[in-house]
């Protein structure tokens, strides 16, 4: 991720959870106050999100000094420190949930992603991500799938250019969508095709796309199918693909699967961030 770009986007969520001032902090404590926030983890699985809570809590332009326990990758298990922030108690109250927020669930994504490629087996096939996203979180969601094992497949309509059954049905044809494709990008941006049948297979292949990508297909019809496709043209599998059936497609020999729950519903990977209290004789 380029932190350039992190730190601005996430400018635009404290804007949004703060606005003109955290009261609930501003109320009760002074602005020279300082003290020592822990974030744990509550789950077991793969952390993800080290440069988010760097920048987070330096939002606010204070002294902030952290101590990790984990880096980017690394399983983590219930109960296991993630990281040690010590700075002004505002800051570290007012900046927790959107850190926490981010980071739980950039660690679910990895979590997920490392588990479906173990459920994978020993295949060459590679799992890759979607457009599947929530508007905003694009840049960590596709960072987190990169943490947890996984590829990234485009990150935008603007990168590659994904023909699909809607833009075939306007078109008329496989053979006329992938001409015009390649005559307005030239040969430096890839194409991929939706197939659904045998005979948009072979239409396919006589296009001669760089990707094709077999949607909605049992394991069965891509086993089938999948000796026609010559090499220089790479497979993807997509659609139907779940816990109980990834192992059964990447067994088929295509160079891809990509599942868009990796990232649009994935369940929360739980912390917590507790404060260091303040002791009688600093009370005193």
């Amino acid at each position: 991720m380029n932190r350039v770009t992190i730190r601005e986007q996430l400018v635009r969520f404290y804007k949004e959870d703060v606005g003109t001032g955290d009261l609930s902090v501003e109320s009760i404590f002074p602005e020279e106050m300082t003290s020592e926030l822990t974030l744990i983890a509550k789950d077991t699985g793969i952390f993800c999100g080290k440069m988010v809570i760097e920048e987070g809590f330096k939002l606010e332009g204070t002294k902030i000094a952290i101590k990790y326990c984990r880096d980017d990758g690394e399983e983590i298990s219930s109960g296991e420190t993630v990281a040690i922030i010590r700075g002004p108690i505002r800051t570290l109250l007012t900046c927790e949930r959107l850190v926490l927020n981010l980071v739980q669930r950039m660690s679910a994504i990895a979590t997920k992603t490392n588990h479906l490629i173990q459920l994978m087996g020993e295949t060459d096939t590679r799992l890759t991500d979607t457009r599947k996203t929530a508007p905003g979180l694009r840049m960590f969601d596709k960072y987190a799938v990169k943490v947890g094992g996984g590829h990234n497949h485009r990150f935008g309509l603007y990168d590659a250019i994904m023909l699909k059954d809607n833009h075939i049905a306007f078109s008329g044809s496989i053979t006329e969508a992938v001409n015009k494709a390649r005559d307005y990008v030239g040969h430096t941006v890839p194409i991929e095709v939706e197939i659904e049948t045998e005979a948009q297979l072979d239409e396919a292949i006589q296009a001669e796309p760089n990707i094709i990508m077999f949607d909605n297909c049992t394991p069965e019809q891509i086993t089938k199918w999948l000796p026609k496709v010559p090499k220089s043209i790479a497979t993807e599998a997509s659609g139907m693909i779940t816990e109980e059936t990834i192992r059964a497609y990447s067994e088929t020999g295509v160079d891809y699967i990509s599942v868009g729950a990796l990232t649009h519903s994935v369940q929360v990977f739980d912390m917590s961030a507790v404060v260091k209290m303040k002791t009688m004789e600093e009370t005193s």
